[in-house]
């Protein structure tokens, strides 16, 4: 997942980027309002990290503006503030935020935060998301997969619902490395009691159904000592 991060203090977005990172998003930064603008349409991320009190633009415009470009992607936006008053979340949610989170915070309520919507996307059906690589599509809305047999030949996938999001988050994903913790809290949420080895279960038990050989898998690599990544080639 992309996450791009606004705000005009350097040390407070150094501290976001560290621990979003930590939790292995990808980020990038600007200071300003304008910046902002130019960032969303190049980078197209999934979550902005927006700071109310911006030189130039303001949160409260950015966040409007956004929100009005037709043709982009129409990410999650997670608005900060140092006012803690109702009035300003209330126009903040108006305009368009999906969140609020009032400075001071723990880096700790933020990660729990952008988790908390990123976990949205798996969840609802209002945008018809579609993930396709090379051998594999998709379709988050209709809640079905397939894998592409040959070029004219695909393979409906027959998936139980934890199957179908742990693919779902992998194919969406190339290329990063999932360690089971994150994997849990993508897929169970925060309350989930447990064993956390029962993820190697279910990508044992997904594994069978899409690897030509479940004991070399091609597409889902284990890391070890880490955990687990997805590759195949990426379709636009």
């Amino acid at each position: 997942m992309d996450i791009l991060i606004v705000e005009d203090e350097a040390e407070i977005a150094g501290l976001i980027q560290l621990a979003l990172e930590k939790e292995g998003f990808s980020c990038q930064s600007c200071r300003d309002g304008l910046a902002a603008l130019r960032l969303f349409q190049e980078l197209q991320p999934d979550l902005i990290i927006l700071d109310l009190m911006l030189p130039g633009l303001d949160g409260l415009e950015v966040c409007a503006r956004i929100r009005q470009k037709p043709g982009t992607k129409d990410p999650y936006i997670l608005m900060l503030t140092a006012r803690g008053e109702e009035i300003d979340r209330v126009i903040g949610l108006s305009t368009g935020a999906d969140d609020y989170l009032t400075k001071p915070f723990s880096p700790r309520e933020l990660v729990a935060r952008v988790r908390a919507l990123l976990r949205r996307s798996l969840r609802q059906g209002g945008q018809h998301q579609i993930h396709r690589t090379q051998h594999f599509i998709v379709d988050v809305e209709q809640r079905s997969a397939s894998r592409q047999i040959s070029s004219d030949r695909t393979e409906d996938l027959d998936l139980t619902t934890l199957e179908f999001n742990l693919l779902s988050t992998f194919v969406s994903n190339p290329g990063r490395v999932w360690n089971r913790t994150q994997l849990i809290d993508k897929l169970w949420g925060s309350d989930f009691f447990g064993d956390e080895r029962v993820v190697d279960t279910h990508v044992a038990r997904l594994r069978k159904k899409i690897e030509p050989d479940p004991a070399n898998p091609t597409f889902i690599k284990t890391v070890v000592g880490v955990g687990y990544k997805f590759e195949d080639a990426t379709t636009p």
